[in-house]
């Protein structure tokens, strides 16, 4: 397909107009015209640029792009490299930020409540980003957790309310601590988020509600492979999802 018929259907498809975000969607870096490979990874750190290069792609689609509100906006270091990297191997480069955490089944939000067995009931906190559902039993607090190790591949923090018994989950992945009060205010047993800071910490202890921090990376592993799986199956691409670990 080409590079302009995968930006407008992508951007229709998660609905990216409705969202105020805090870097641009869609096409980042122009690369070659037609695109018959796709890679997907979370960052677009140079170890997924230079893997998807070797994997010969003509187009790289990640979560996590550049041209971040209020960063350094000229173009040295290391922006400079991945960017001089892109451009020399003719690579496109699409990034969806807060779109593709907030799509209904292929979203990083969906995707990890179905990864954690999570049934979602509905949508809350601004731009109707995070999530609440019920699990499908009740289990001990103990028992989410392990279960969140297992199907993650990463120990998560677990903070709070840790001896209680957990059926209502919120969740929002990523760096989405700011929602924990909103969900505490639904009456949910647990909140499940990427990552926590020390103030929080404190406020989770006092809450009554078990505060899960799972690892930024590791809760946004799965949107854009979805989304990667999705355009291969509807427009006969090939496609491959390249993970660069990251521990936080």
């Amino acid at each position: 397909m080409y590079r302009q018929e995968l930006e407008n259907y992508t951007q229709q498809l998660l609905d990216t107009g409705r969202f105020k975000d805090y870097c641009p969607n869609g096409l980042q870096v122009e690369g070659r015209k037609e695109i018959r490979h796709i890679v997907t990874g979370v960052t677009a750190n140079m170890a997924l640029l230079e893997a998807a290069a070797a994997a010969g792609a003509d187009a790289v689609l990640v979560h996590h792009g550049f041209f971040w509100k209020n960063e350094d906006s000229r173009v040295i270091g290391i922006k400079q490299r991945r960017l001089k990297f892109l451009l020399q191997h003719d690579l496109n480069l699409f990034a969806w930020h807060l779109p593709l955490d907030a799509h209904p089944t292929l979203g990083n939000n969906a995707q990890l409540a179905e990864k954690l067995g999570i049934n979602i009931e509905g949508w809350f906190g601004e731009q109707n980003l995070a999530c609440i559902g019920k699990l499908q039993g009740p289990m001990p607090i103990q028992q989410f957790a392990a279960l969140i190790e297992t199907r993650l591949q990463r120990p998560p923090l677990l903070v709070g309310a840790t001896d209680k018994t957990v059926s209502q989950v919120a969740l929002c992945s990523g760096g989405a601590q700011g929602y924990f009060l909103d969900a505490c205010n639904l009456g949910v047993n647990a909140f499940i988020t990427g990552e926590i800071s020390e103030a929080v910490v404190h406020t989770a202890r006092e809450s009554g509600v078990a505060y899960i921090a799972a690892g930024h990376h590791a809760t946004e592993r799965y949107g854009i492979q979805a989304l990667g799986a999705h355009l291969a199956n509807r427009f006969g691409l090939s496609h491959q999802h390249i993970d660069i670990d990251s521990p936080a």
